[in-house]
C-alpha cells in the first residue's frame, strides 16, 4: 500500500470501513473526535483477527507452537514501536493499558525511588488529567509538593515563565507535547535541555504528538514518554511507556504478579529482566499485534502528509467558523499545529451543539476535555472541540461548518 494524501484520496478512506455508514438512518458519518480516539484501518482488523483465528496463545512461557508464534508477533510488534518512536532498545518500550496506566506507573515507581519530603514536581496549566492526578497522588504519598506552570490569558505557553518555576527542590517536569484542547505543541527541545541541565527528570505525555508527527524519544532527550494505541489506528486496551534504560533498571516495579519476576520464594521476589519487570501478568498480545499494524500503515502514508493534512482542515475549518457569529476560539491560529480546533459560544451549551450536530452525523466531542484547570483558568465551562485526521476531508470541514452555523443560530434564536 502506498496513499499520497495531499489531497485525501479515496483510497485511504476505503480502508476504514466504520466510516462508511448513515447516523440515524439518513446522515453520512462525519467523525471529528480524534482527539479522543481514532478509527481503525482494515488492516488493523485484519491483523488483530488472523491471530485470534490462527495463532493466539499466551507468550514467552509455552513450549508448543502456538505461543512461539504468538511471542514472535509480540516481540516483533514491540521493535515496530521502538523504531517507530525512536528508542536505542526495544527493552526500553513498555506496554500498558494507555497513556494513563503509563503516566500512573511512572509517578508510582520513580517517586517511590527519588521523591523525598519538599521535593516539587512542575506541570503546566494545559496538562490533561491523567497527566496531574498521578503526580498529585504521588507527592500527597510522599510529602512533596505540584507546581503548576502558568498560561497567557488565551492560553498560550511560556518558556520564560515556566523557566522561573524551577527551584532548587525541582525534582521532575512532565508536560504534554500537543495539548489537546488548544492543539498546540509545546516547544519540547528547549524545554528538556532546561530540565536536563539541572538534573531534572523529563516526561512527556507524547499521546497527541506520536499519531501526527515524526518523533524520536532517544534524540529528544527526555526520560519517560507514553502515548495510547488508539489515538494512533490501533486498538483500545493498549499504550507504550518509553523510559530510559537506566531509569527502568533504577525504579522499582509497580505491578506485582506473574511475567514480572525472576524468581519468588516465601522471603521475596527478584524482578526479571526489561521489559518483563513492568509487564506483569498476561499482556495485551493482539492489541499489541494491531498496534504494529496500526504504526506500519501510518509509517507508509508518513507523518509528515499527514500533518500537513491535518493542518490544512484546521486552517480551513478556522477560516469557515471565523465567519459564524458568537463563536470564541480557545486558541490563536498561529499557535495551532494540529487537526484541534477547540471553540465556545458564549451561552450557548456546548453539549447542546454537539447534540444537534450528532442529529446531522457529525461527532465532535464537548466538555472539559479531561482538562478542568484549563478551562477553569480560561473561565469556560464546556467547550466543542472538532479534530481531524488523515481520513477526514474538506468536504467534510464545510459540511461541518454550514451545520454548526444553523445548530449556533437555532440554539441562539
Amino acid at each position: 500500500m502506498s496513499h499520497s494524501i495531499s489531497s485525501i484520496s479515496a483510497a485511504v478512506r476505503q480502508d476504514f470501513p466504520i466510516l462508511h455508514q448513515s447516523i440515524h438512518g439518513k446522515h453520512p458519518l462525519v467523525y471529528l473526535d480524534n482527539a479522543a480516539s481514532t478509527q481503525r484501518p482494515t488492516a488493523v482488523l485484519e491483523a488483530m483477527d488472523n491471530c485470534y483465528r490462527r495463532d493466539y496463545s499466551n507468550v514467552h512461557r509455552g513450549i508448543h507452537e502456538l505461543s512461539e508464534r504468538s511471542t514472535a508477533q509480540y516481540e516483533a510488534a514491540r521493535q515496530t514501536l521502538a523504531d517507530f518512536v525512536g528508542a536505542r532498545d526495544a527493552a526500553e518500550i513498555i506496554f500498558t493499558s494507555g497513556t494513563t496506566a503509563a503516566l500512573n506507573l511512572v509517578a508510582h515507581a520513580w517517586s517511590a525511588a527519588v521523591l523525598q519530603p519538599g521535593d516539587e514536581i512542575l506541570l503546566t496549566m494545559l496538562e490533561h488529567h491523567s497527566n496531574i492526578v498521578p503526580w498529585q497522588q504521588a507527592a500527597a504519598r510522599h510529602g512533596a509538593r505540584v507546581v503548576f506552570a502558568p498560561i497567557g490569558h488565551h492560553g498560550s505557553f511560556d518558556l520564560v515563565e515556566w523557566q522561573k518555576c524551577f527551584t532548587p527542590r525541582t525534582r521532575l517536569v512532565s508536560f504534554a507535547a500537543v495539548s489537546n484542547v488548544l492543539g498546540y505543541r509545546l516547544p519540547i527541545e528547549p524545554m528538556v535541555s532546561y530540565a536536563k541541565e539541572r538534573g531534572v527528570t523529563v516526561v512527556l505525555d507524547a499521546a497527541q504528538a506520536v499519531p501526527h508527527e515524526p518523533i524520536h524519544f532517544e534524540n529528544l532527550g527526555v526520560d519517560f514518554a507514553a502515548f495510547s494505541g488508539h489515538k494512533l489506528l490501533g486498538p483500545t486496551g493498549i499504550g507504550v511507556l518509553y523510559g530510559r534504560r537506566q531509569w527502568l533498571e533504577r525504579i522499582p516495579p509497580f505491578l506485582g504478579g506473574g511475567s514480572m519476576i525472576s524468581g519468588v520464594t516465601t522471603s521475596g521476589f527478584t524482578p526479571g529482566e526489561l521489559p518483563a519487570k513492568f509487564e506483569a501478568g498476561t499482556p495485551p498480545i493482539v492489541e499489541a499485534i494491531g498496534l504494529a499494524a496500526a504504526v506500519r500503515y501510518l509509517s507508509d502514508i508518513g507523518l509528515d502528509q499527514i500533518a500537513e493534512h491535518e493542518k490544512s482542515l484546521a486552517r480551513r475549518a478556522r477560516e469557515r467558523l471565523t465567519q459564524i457569529r458568537g463563536i470564541a476560539f480557545l486558541h490563536r491560529e498561529r499557535e495551532v499545529a494540529s487537526g484541534i480546533v477547540s471553540f465556545h459560544v458564549p451561552g450557548v451549551s456546548a453539549q447542546d451543539i454537539a447534540v444537534l450536530l450528532d442529529c446531522k452525523g457529525i461527532a465532535v466531542r464537548a466538555g472539559h476535555h479531561c482538562t478542568m484547570p484549563l478551562h477553569d483558568f480560561l473561565g469556560v465551562p464546556a467547550s466543542v472541540r472538532a479534530s481531524f485526521y488523515l481520513y477526514n476531508t474538506a468536504e467534510e470541514v464545510d459540511y461541518f461548518g454550514d451545520r454548526l452555523q444553523e445548530t449556533i443560530e437555532r440554539l441562539s434564536a
